[in-house]
């Protein structure tokens, strides 16, 4: 069975929505910040300030994450919702289980998961 593909978040405005709505949770391996919507489904975003590396390690770090959200979003059901994960200079030498209980343990707190 094919995976669908994560809606992304891709203006700014968006991000900078999310970001003054003041709901997020901090782990070692990223910075999740959300806030619930009234439509359906759930939109991702994805960024890493150049603090972290270079643009080859950003991108790697990007990546590490959108597989570490897909992975989650097949397996749980979310509640209606936009959220950005951030990724951390941490995130680069995560082991992949540990950012996935880091996202897991981070939207939980959120309130995102649907019981």
């Amino acid at each position: 069975m094919p995976i669908a593909p994560i809606k992304t978040l891709k203006n700014r405005a968006d991000f900078l929505y999310i970001r003054k709505q003041e709901q997020k949770w901090v782990r070692p391996g990223m910075v999740v910040q959300s806030c619930v919507r009234d439509q359906d489904g759930v939109r991702v975003g994805f960024t890493v300030t150049k603090r972290v590396g270079n643009a080859v390690i950003r991108n790697r770090v990007k990546r590490r994450l959108r597989s570490v959200v897909q992975e989650i979003l097949s397996e749980n059901e979310l509640l209606s919702c936009d959220f950005v994960v951030i990724g951390r200079q941490a995130t680069i030498d995560r082991s992949f289980q540990d950012l996935k209980g880091d996202l897991y343990k981070s939207l939980y707190k959120l309130g995102l998961l649907k019981k």
